[in-house]
């Protein structure tokens, strides 16, 4: 599939030889790939329906070696797209013709475990969940927890502030993170937050997480660790109707109890995760929630009690509790493997990330029904019930002319239909190309010129990530350029600087 993006510089391809070897110089040894065919790994992420090679790709594994790069790059005018494991649903690490791949998977040590702050200092190529591998000998773990765990990086998941099961009750990659440092394109090393939970100033983490690689390279992370609980069960609770499993959600939120997940699958994602997994899922409802709670036992037995009458009331047609560890990490075991799981009942697939007022839930469900006979596509759905995340997963082949092109429609008029109903484009997986284009349904143009003006701030030339995030790019001089009517400017009486 082709997509619009920012046209190549034909003076940079025309010194690619030359850039290369600069770059060789800064990381030698086997930094620097090349080859067309070796470069073949790099040339899309997990949004596989769109495909670029890079010009070149660098593989730094020191902090000085990313500044070294950026710096030269900046002086060149070369394009960099920073890249963690390349498991993002986004497109957002698609390289570019004339742009610098900048590879992150080198970073994979962790620099130190505080448990006495509850912390990992950890390199941005670690995995999710060596994260909580490393520190569970010690009765600890790291929340956040994307079902691409196993692959997925850290890096990543603070540019694109992944969430996963158990972020409802325990936040977004953005509620778990105390401190990074970061490069900025001119090659400049920062450091903001760190150990602490509290730091004056501006909320630069803020910023830089979900950032999507337009801001700067992350080199390092501070992480928040948690306890386990001393107990977490789960509930399977099925429905015979999705609205009647949505209006189940509701009610629990609504009843003030917070699970630490509350997950959500409709038929076609339960018989393709239960023919992958055998997890125990029910065949014969047409939807599922998983619905963990934890905390201390006489707490978590009296919300176990209260949950099973709220279901009852909205019509459950069956209920399992887990009686073991063992058990409860089968039913998780086949939400997480929802994804892949999928991908053997459907030559492939578009993940969709979108997310929407709990309350809304019902009435999308409906939406993508309607949608799904509209463009004569299937889909699977997925769900971070709690807080209202969206991943409808639309069936298509790609090998029969025009699915795709309508399976994009129908992914569009999804996200549209979420915003529709008071939600956002993205919960999770970013906006990279994938929603670029639908921002402008989101927000208006002053809305996307105010944000453009922040990554202004960070890199004035425009090198880092571009055509990604946003539907028009604009050079930081037109962002700031004064209007001038009739010669005269407006409120001329303001002191200028």
């Amino acid at each position: 599939m082709a997509i619009m993006m920012p046209a190549s510089d034909q003076a940079v391809l025309a010194r690619r030889a030359e850039i290369i070897a600069a770059l060789r110089a800064i990381v030698p040894g086997e930094g620097v790939i090349d080859s067309a065919a070796e470069m073949r790994a790099y040339e899309s992420d997990g949004l596989t329906a769109y495909r670029q090679p890079p010009m070149v790709v660098v593989l730094p594994d020191t902090t000085e070696q990313v500044s070294l790069v950026l710096k030269y790059c900046a002086a060149q005018g070369i394009k960099v797209v920073p890249r963690g494991s390349g498991t993002s649903l986004s497109g957002g690490a698609l390289p570019l013709e004339d742009g610098v791949l900048l590879g992150l998977g080198k970073f994979k040590r962790i620099r130190e475990i505080d448990f006495d702050n509850r912390v990992v200092v950890t390199e941005p190529g670690v995995t999710n969940l060596a994260i909580s591998q490393a520190v569970v000998h010690a009765g600890f773990y790291y929340a956040p927890d994307p079902s691409s765990q196993i692959a997925c990086s850290i890096g990543g998941n603070v540019a694109e502030n992944s969430g996963g099961v158990h972020c409802l009750k325990y936040g977004m990659t953005t509620n778990n993170v105390l401190g990074c440092e970061i490069v900025l394109m001119s090659g400049e090393i920062l450091r903001i937050g760190g150990k602490g939970c509290e730091n004056s100033g501006y909320d630069l983490m803020g910023v830089i997480t979900g950032s999507e690689g337009l801001l700067g390279v992350i080199t390092e992370i501070t992480v928040r660790i948690l306890q386990k609980p001393e107990t977490a069960r789960a509930l399977m609770v099925g429905f015979a109707e999705v609205e009647a499993a949505g209006e189940c959600v509701a009610r629990i939120i609504g009843a003030g109890i917070i699970p630490g997940g509350m997950e959500m699958m409709d038929k076609p994602a339960i018989h393709a995760a239960e023919a992958f997994v055998h997890a125990g899922y029910p065949l014969d409802v047409d939807a599922l929630l998983i619905i963990e709670l934890d905390g201390p036992s006489v707490e978590v037995d009296e919300l176990i009690t209260r949950v099973e009458t709220i279901a009852n009331a909205c019509g459950s047609t069956s209920c399992q509790i887990s009686t073991s560890e063992a058990e409860r990490n089968l039913f998780w075991a086949g939400r997480k493997a929802a994804f892949p799981a999928v991908g053997r009942i459907s030559p492939d697939y578009l993940c969709m990330d979108g997310t929407i007022p709990r309350g809304a839930l019902p009435k999308a469900l409906a939406r993508i029904r309607e949608l799904g006979e509209k463009y004569q596509l299937g889909c699977a759905n997925v769900f971070h019930a709690g807080d209202g995340n969206l991943h409808p997963l639309i069936l298509y082949d790609a090998n029969k002319p025009g699915e795709i092109e309508r399976a994009e429609a129908f992914g569009a008029d999804i996200l549209r239909a979420c915003v529709e109903f008071g939600g956002v484009l993205t919960g999770e997986h970013g906006v990279g190309i994938e929603k670029r284009d639908l921002m402008g349904d989101m927000f208006s143009e002053i809305d996307l010129n105010q944000q453009q003006r922040l990554k202004c701030a960070f890199d004035a030339q425009g090198l880092l990530n571009p055509g990604k995030v946003f539907p028009t790019l604009h050079r930081c001089a037109e962002l700031g350029r004064m209007h001038v009517h009739a010669g005269k400017v407006a409120f001329p009486d303001i002191p200028r600087f």
